[in-house]
């Protein structure tokens, strides 16, 4: 059984169908990582899966069980699933370690003393150790993504979507965030990307999905969707970014 499935999933916002009916399996374990041109549904898909958006139609199961049902409380799943945007989102007036336990002392309940040891071991991963009293504005970019990121996790989820989590940093501080999706990638977390890194979704994906007006139009291994797309839009928007 998928640890995440999509059947049919359809959502609009007044006539415009941003989400067509997607189908979509992630397994326990792997990155899959959404590509296509802006607007084409990537960003609604995951704010879906996350319930941040109520779907119209089709069902999305987590383990199994349908996580879309109208009238669920939605915030044991978001527990269990987190997202990081492209906009940090984090308070100014908190430190980074504030930022990051304020999820979860009110959601889990959870008490400063009992999240002290398990948050600065998740600064020190990320090579943020020093950096955990800093406010916002004193972090660069790169390393306010990456707080971000850290603030997902202090919740252990079971699955991350990252919603374009680059494109918002300077060309140069796009690498000390993808090489901590990289290493998540290595301690097996599942994952699910928008992205507009060609590069890293052919290294690392276990699958391509390439997302055209709404609809999943082609997906399949990186290796294979990369070198010999099958649909003439698929090839054409390749041509373009690459």
């Amino acid at each position: 059984m998928a640890k995440l499935d999509l059947k049919g999933v359809t959502k609009s916002f007044g006539d415009n169908t941003v989400c067509r009916g997607i189908d979509l399996s992630v397994d326990e374990g792997e990155m899959v990582c959404l590509i296509g041109a802006s607007g084409s549904g990537k960003s609604t898909l995951l704010r879906c899966i996350n319930l941040l958006e109520p779907i119209d139609d089709g069902r999305i199961l987590l383990d199994g069980a349908d996580i879309s049902e109208p009238g669920l409380n939605p915030q044991p799943i978001r527990a269990r699933i987190g997202i990081v945007f492209q906009s940090f989102n984090l308070f100014p007036h908190m430190t980074a370690a504030e930022n990051v336990m304020l999820a979860p002392r009110r959601v889990l309940g959870k008490s400063r003393d009992a999240l002290d040891a398990p948050v600065k071991a998740l600064f020190d991963r990320f090579d943020l150790g020093q950096r955990m009293n800093h406010y916002p504005d004193q972090l660069s970019g790169g390393q306010q993504q990456r707080v971000a990121i850290i603030r997902a996790l202090a919740m252990e989820p079971e699955i991350m979507l990252f919603d374009e989590i680059t494109s918002a940093l300077d060309p140069e501080l796009v690498g000390e965030v993808l090489d901590v999706l990289r290493q998540l990638r290595t301690e097996g977390m599942t994952m699910i990307l928008a992205t507009h890194e060609m590069a890293f979704a052919r290294e690392l994906a276990d699958k391509v999905c390439f997302l055209d007006a709404g609809r999943i139009l082609e997906e399949g291994p990186p290796e294979i969707l990369f070198s010999d797309p099958k649909e003439p839009r698929t090839r054409a928007f390749l041509k373009r970014v690459l």
